[in-house]
């Protein structure tokens, strides 16, 4: 039935719900119209019934073991004909909105009676205080304004606070959570709305965390029920000055609860009596956007604890609140009675409404206060000292449990002037999420931080959504982006705004951090339409943060960073009204390391200029007392230069400041001249290390005259320069700008000669050795393996094109056809790539190119080049086997003597292994036989221990890395660098510096300095491990889940997923399959299955490096990720065979055993010996979220990160590990019929 509040509803219609036919605009239009009136209390009324403890139990629960009485919520089940009469008392009295006998009906408050127990009951309380309400209303005679009395679902703040410690000795101690409200008004709420309620009403509030919680709850069951009501909420106040008991003013309460769209109207309710209410009502309509409500007590109570004030002199004293236009709905609270709210009746008719008045735009956020961001504030400062990340001593606080000393530093923060506290616990030592919560509430204890708004930041969006669960202000979180997209964006979007928070989005889209000011205003624009168009936020609450990023690191990339970063601010301001501004103001002067002094100039030059764009917040020291005005003139104008990218040159004269900053060095010092009087060659190492340029070119002319070659010059002092420069840097005696300044003048040198060379007319073909060009082919993510024989060439004096990880085919031709390269090298890791090879081999051929092709990889051999990729190409194809071939067969192919003579021997060892290959095949029983003879042997076994975590439910684990670091496989880390020998199976792992003198003397000459090598690259390993440790950004994850198991033939079914399985058909073989561990169905038999990640921040680190042109700690940050998976692997797996799953509880392996296998059951992997289908990634998902761990799948099934291993969990302990090996035609069509794939695609995936 339509409905409009204009027309009149006949009273023969039976209304059974005014949510069927009032929505919230509707409710919102009646208030503008007139007054309302609302009931008064339920509590007194049951009091005059003078119940005793027998009325409270009834028949139903005569023999509960616990007192009833006072339980007036059960009362809609026991006397429902009391309750009902109390409803159509104040009906008769003249409300126009009666609220359900439910105050105290939920799961939390109920635990007092020990009602809580009974399934179903608290619903059920509910639903009928809704149906007895819902029913008065029914039958009384039609309001003025033409619809029945609407019907109030009252919802209380339950009888404890999630804000506030019940143990005054244990500030961070709660006796309830937000879950737990949460799971208890969504309960109430169901119960509620199935009763046909028209409103919610959250009345009495004390704290406004159990209040969000309860909001939350209610939007969540509204949405899943189909049905929106209005919602009103009621906050009672401590004190006549207008805090709540949890703390808060009156605007930070309102602010906190701004956001909530269904929230229709705000007021004020119990504690005070009209008259001590009337101020607060005031300040009230001037603080929100909302409709206002008022329900006061009838006075203060006397020293009896009654209330004294009569029926009349109540009306009186609301008069001036009706009259002065404060309120929308007015009511009364204890003590008020059917006669009170007659009484006020009579005075509705010098009532006037309210009418909320548009506030004036700001971003509000608040602690227990209000703050508000206008231009006139200027700044907002964010104190950045409670971030363990940023702050060794922070960190070392929460570590060691010093609670109180941590909380002096952000008490500190708040009295040097922060407005706004961050807080980041993000360190791979702690448990984040359990930290942010203690610390959160522990600050929650002390008023004077508390006072202001918090800042969650973490890269964990658990440690987000959990720690805006513990906070009752509006804070703001730090940060989102559109790195992974924008369904995941939206998401993380729409869930802050339901837990009522501001968001500051990071310029991050899938392309990556942005750097340019196109690409910062491309990217905040389209989030700031998202946001609003799809997620419905206020502009207000949008916070943008367009990447401060490092100025003067001697990249000239970057010299733009600050002015694009001012830039971007300002075109923030102008374009995407109502939006703010935000950034990391130290990440500026992160060159600048240690030099503390200039960095807080820095940041002060900057701020005055941003800040004069319109920058409207930063994290920062608060306690710096660096002004614009205090900076030396000369020093202040540089930084402009640096800031404001007026002078190429700027950066460098700031580098050479910083060297020399504790010398009091003068600028003018840093454009000092060299000293003429050396050698050249000695001016040309000093001109690199130092990285200056200004007389490069005058020393070069005269290298030229003297040596008589380019080349010469380049292997002589310029390498001379680099190398020293490696000590220096390897020392700590030179930092990053520097470093990157001398590679720059490096390449100035080099390309400085090459003109020289041209001019003379002498050709530069001396200066590269040629040009090579670099890929990991289609669908495979790995690319640690090229990346070392692309160093290994380029210190070859190779140029590398780098065209990067999972490149199509015709990709690679396009830029072999446009870069005319010397040779493509391919590389691969996963078994696809094998096919993704001889598919570029093919494209390459298509497109009439015969440059030599260089494929190599984990995955390959020799036999399959010589079978399936040097068939289908013209030119030349090598298998490498190390890259240390690399350029000795580059300067073979190079090389007109010597290139016939090789390809000639390369092409009959072709033929040989082709040949070889043909006579050797090993002889394959059919796979009928192969599965009567694997049956025999099969060994499931039945009644294998249940797991001790649920099973069907995903289980995530964090990686702790100071904990897996002893799982390290160091053999294997080698390994990948190519070493081993003797000075490996003896190597002193952790071994004092005698140990190592006599490894040393226990090997050759040759083995000690290969040793040596070992040796460093071990210390560089493991201080690498040590650092990303304490970045604290470590993000590495597990996952597992146990399902009951069965094998039904060649199958396993895990859960209800089916995974088709191989088996061995190689004769002399066992003939087994995985399945044979499986018992049949019917048993109680279970298996698990795991995914595994070194996480992306190891990864991103490595591309930092890259970028940074530190090729070996690039390549050491990606060995060692291969080897912090495998390592946690091993150490999840013993997780789960002592704990998780349980079946060895009492195994005591050393960590020597565990590596070699020595334990009780098997961890197959996907992608190996035992389950070589990689597209098995994909039926493992139906089991494992892998986006829970920031894991994705490429089309082949391989794992991004490359870091990342997945696979099946066996307890059965005669289960060892085999290798499946070369199967029959037979078995192909089989597993590709149960697989539902191609017969075509099972050979590319598995090589076959």
């Amino acid at each position: 039935m339509a409905f409009s509040f204009g027309e009149a509803i006949q009273t023969d219609i039976r209304i059974t719900s005014f949510i069927e036919v009032v929505d919230i605009l509707d409710f919102k239009q009646l208030l503008c119209s007139r007054g309302l009136l609302l009931d008064g209390a339920m509590g007194t009324m049951i009091q005059r019934f003078s119940f005793c403890e027998s009325d409270f139990r009834g028949e139903r629960f005569a023999a509960h073991n616990e007192k009833l009485a006072g339980c007036n919520d059960l009362l809609c089940i026991i006397r429902p004909d009391a309750i009902k009469s109390i409803h159509k008392a104040y009906l008769e009295s003249g409300a126009d909105i009666i609220s359900s006998n439910s105050f105290n009906a939920n799961s939390v408050s109920m635990q007092d009676y020990g009602l809580h127990r009974y399934p179903g009951l608290i619903r059920e309380i509910n639903r009928r205080a809704a149906i007895l309400a819902r029913e008065a209303a029914d039958e009384a005679p039609v309001k003025d304004w033409g619809g029945k009395a609407l019907v109030a679902g009252s919802i209380g703040p339950t009888n404890r606070t999630a804000s506030m410690s019940p143990d005054v000795s244990d500030p961070a101690g709660r006796n309830v959570d937000y879950d737990s409200l949460f799971e208890a008004y969504c309960e109430q709420v169901g119960g509620l709305l199935e009763g046909g309620v028209d409103l919610l009403l959250f009345e009495t509030v004390f704290d406004t965390l159990n209040l969000k919680a309860g909001l939350d709850a209610a939007d969540r069951v509204m949405e899943a029920m189909g049905k929106t009501v209005p919602v009103m909420v009621s906050a009672t106040m401590s004190d006549k000055a207008g805090r709540t008991l949890s703390g808060q003013t009156l605007g930070a309460f309102l602010t906190s609860i701004e956001g909530y769209d269904n929230v229709v109207t705000v007021g004020l309710n119990c504690s005070l009596g009209p008259v001590e209410m009337l101020p607060l009502l005031k300040e009230l309509g001037g603080l929100t956007e909302k409709f206002v409500t008022a329900h006061p007590n009838a006075g203060l109570p006397n020293e009896l604890g009654e209330y004294d004030v009569t029926p009349e002199g109540f009306a009186e004293s609301l008069v001036a609140i009706i009259k002065e236009g404060l309120v929308n709905i007015a009511g009364g609270c204890c003590g008020t009675t059917p006669e009170h709210i007659s009484a006020l009746r009579d005075k509705l008719s010098v009532s006037v409404p309210h009418m909320p008045k548009k506030l004036r735009e700001a971003l509000r956020i608040s602690g227990l206060e209000r703050v508000e961001v206008l231009p006139e504030n200027n700044f907002l400062n964010i104190g950045e000292r409670c971030n363990v990340a940023g702050s060794r001593k922070f960190l070392r606080l929460i570590k060691e449990k010093k609670y109180e000393e941590a909380v002096e530093i952000a008490a500190r923060q708040v009295e040097d002037g922060a407005m706004v506290i961050d807080i980041n616990m993000d360190d791979a030592m702690l448990d984040a999420g359990a930290e942010m919560v203690h610390f959160l509430r522990y600050i929650a204890s002390d008023p004077d931080i508390s006072k202001v708004p918090v800042m969650i930041d973490s890269s964990n969006w658990d440690v987000v959504e959990s720690a805006l669960k513990n906070i009752q202000g509006k804070g703001i979180v730090n940060s989102i982006s559109l790195k992974e997209g924008e369904e995941l964006f939206l998401k993380k979007a729409r869930r802050i705004r339901e837990l009522g928070a501001a968001v500051i989005v990071m310029a991050f889209d899938e392309k990556g951090q942005a750097d340019t000011f196109e690409r910062k205003i491309e990217i905040c624009r389209r989030a700031y339409r998202l946001l609003i168009e799809k997620c419905g936020y206020d502009r207000n609450d949008i916070i943008f943060d367009v990447n401060v990023m490092a100025v003067a690191t001697g990249i000239e990339e970057h010299n733009r960073y600050a002015l694009d970063f001012i830039r971007a601010v300002e075109w923030i301001k102008k374009n995407l009204p109502g939006a703010r501004t935000s950034g990391g103001i130290s990440n500026l002067s992160f060159a600048f390391r240690g030099k503390n002094t200039l960095r807080e100039a820095m940041h002060a030059v900057f701020l005055y200029h941003a800040i004069r764009a319109g920058l409207d917040m930063g994290i920062l020291n608060a306690a710096a007392s660096v002004t614009y005005e205090d900076i030396d003139p000369a020093l202040r104008n540089l930084l402009e230069d640096v800031i404001l990218a007026r002078r190429k040159e700027a950066a460098d004269e700031l580098a050479a400041y910083a060297m020399k900053e504790s010398e009091t060095v003068t600028i003018a010092d840093a454009r000092s001249g060299r000293d003429t009087s050396l050698p050249v060659e000695q001016r040309l190492k000093e001109s690199i290390i130092k990285g200056r340029a200004e007389h490069l070119a005058e020393d070069l002319d005269e290298a030229f005259m003297k040596l008589g070659s380019a080349v010469k010059i380049i292997e002589g002092p310029l390498m001379a320069g680099m190398n020293c420069v490696g000590d220096l840097f390897g020392e700590g005696k030179m930092f990053l700008p520097q470093v990157v300044k001398t590679a720059r003048t490096m390449k100035q040198a080099v390309d400085y000669l090459k003109s020289k060379m041209e001019e003379a007319g002498l050709g530069t073909d001396g200066i590269k050795s040629g040009k090579v060009l670099f890929a990991t082919v289609k669908g495979d993510v790995h690319d640690i393996g090229k990346n070392i024989v692309s160093i290994v060439l380029a210190c070859n004096n190779y140029e590398v094109i780098d065209l990067g990880v999972m490149v199509p085919a015709e990709d690679i031709v396009a830029a072999a056809l446009e870069e005319h390269p010397d040779f493509v090298c391919l590389s691969g890791l996963i078994t696809p790539s094998l096919s993704e090879m001889v598919n570029v081999a093919k494209a390459m051929n298509d497109a009439g190119l015969d440059i030599p092709l260089l494929v190599g990889g984990a995955t390959t051999s020799k036999l399959h080049t010589a079978l399936k990729i040097a068939p289908v190409y013209r030119g030349p194809v090598v298998h490498m086997t190390d890259a240390a071939q690399n350029p000795i067969v580059a300067s073979i192919l190079q090389n007109s003597s010597e290139r016939a003579d090789y390809l000639e021997s390369l092409n009959r060892e072709y033929s040989r292994i082709r040949s070889e290959y043909e006579g050797s095949k090993a002889e394959i029983v059919p796979i009928s036989k192969a599965r009567e003879n694997g049956m025999k042997n099969r060994s499931g076994h039945e009644g294998s221990v249940r797991p001790d975590v649920a099973l069907n439910v995903p289980v995530e684990i964090d990686i702790d890395l100071k904990e897996i670091k002893r799982f390290i496989n160091w053999k294997m880390f080698f390994h990948s660098w190519k070493l081993s020998g003797k000075y490996i199976e003896n190597f002193p792992y952790d071994g004092c510096d005698g140990c190592v003198e006599m490894w040393r003397k226990g090997l050759d000459s040759e083995e000690r300095n290969k040793g040596d090598e070992a040796l460093k690259l071990y210390k560089d390993a493991n201080s690498l491990i040590a650092e990303i440790i304490r970045s604290g950004n470590f993000d590495g994850k597990g996952i597992v889940a146990f399902y009951g198991s069965y094998s039904k033939d060649d199958d396993i079914v895990i859960g209800e997923t089916v995974i088709p399985l191989l088996r061995q058909q190689r004769a002399g073989s066992e003939h087994r399959s995985l399945s044979d561990y499986l018992a049949s169905q019917g048993s109680d038999e279970y298996a698990g299955v795991f995914a595994v990640t070194a996480g992306r921040y190891v990864q991103e680190k490595s591309a930092q490096f890259k970028e940074a042109g530190d090729s070996y700690n690039s390549l050491l940050c990606q060995s060692l990720a291969d080897r912090i998976e495998e390592a946690s692997s091993e150490w999840l797996h013993m997780l789960v065979r002592r704990e998780l799953w349980g079946y060895a509880p009492d195994e005591s392996l050393s960590v020597a055993d565990i590596l070699k296998g020595k334990y009780s059951g098997i961890r197959p992997a996907i992608g190996y010996p035992m389950l070589p289908d990689q597209l098995l990634n994909n039926v493992l998902e139906e089991l494992l979220p892998l986006e829970r761990i920031r894991v994705s799948l490429t089309e082949n099934g391989a794992m991004i990160p490359s870091s990342t291993v997945s696979g099946i969990y066996i307890s059965n302990p005669t289960a060892s590990y085999f290798v499946i090996g070369e199967i029959g035609d037979d078995q192909l069509k089989d597993y590709a019929s149960r697989r539902g794939i191609g017969e075509s695609r099972i050979r590319e995936v598995m090589r076959l």
